[in-house]
């Protein structure tokens, strides 16, 4: 294996306010490092950063070996992010959608199809968005982050209020076995731990906890949000 992401004295704010403050941490290629910490502690921050939506003010982090602000225009065909916000077109269909996003990165419209197919979303590819409940938006917004097969995962509570056979068929797509190397913020210390290699715990954008998932328990992550 070799290194994925090498985060180094990370730091962002907004205004006045540091929303993150000197986290480091180095992730090898397919781990899967799960982020735990309240509402506010910086975990979305960091999955934008690391996604190259959003430039550190601090620190640096590299990518499969590339700097993230010099060479962020190369490595956004190799990350797929799936965040709470789904971005799709609410008034376009789930496949207008895919096949638009396709074109963007160079991929055969049937991927989009294989894609609609495996989530259950055949039937309904051609309603509009905004039609859709919670559970099917998730499953588009899962299938766009998907589409160009992304070596690196960014997932911000990827099932967090999805049923179970939602989450069921999204597991094969974006859980522990689906091959890519993972982040994924969760506030589900047990289950978390379960399925990461690595843990970090956040706390008022400050690194709490860092290293391998089986040196914490549940009680460990737990603090986080006492």
């Amino acid at each position: 294996m070799g290194g994925a992401i090498e985060a180094a004295g990370l730091g962002r704010r907004y205004g006045e306010r540091a929303v993150l403050s000197d986290v480091s941490f180095t992730l090898e290629t397919g781990q899967t490092m799960v982020v735990f910490g309240p509402n506010g502690a910086g975990k979305s921050t960091l999955l934008r950063i690391l996604a190259t939506l959003l430039r550190p003010h601090a620190g640096s982090v590299a990518i499969f070996g590339e700097d993230t602000v010099t060479r962020g225009w190369g490595l956004r065909g190799r990350i797929g992010l799936l965040g709470h916000e789904p971005m799709l077109y609410r008034d376009l269909s789930a496949r207008e959608n895919l096949r638009f996003h396709a074109r963007l990165h160079g991929v055969g419209e049937k991927r989009a199809d294989e894609l609609l197919a495996r989530l259950e979303l055949t039937a309904r590819a051609d309603d509009p968005v905004h039609t859709y409940s919670r559970g099917m938006v998730q499953r588009v917004a899962a299938a766009r982050a998907l589409l160009h097969e992304p070596e690196l995962l960014l997932l911000d509570e990827p099932t967090a209020n999805l049923d179970p056979h939602v989450v069921a068929l999204l597991d094969p797509l974006i859980g522990r076995n689906a091959g890519p190397t993972r982040v994924v913020t969760s506030h589900d210390p047990a289950g978390g731990l379960a399925n990461a290699d690595i843990a970090l715990g956040l706390r008022d954008g400050h690194a709490e906890l860092f290293g391998d998932a089986s040196a914490f328990s549940a009680d460990d992550i737990g603090a986080l949000y006492a």
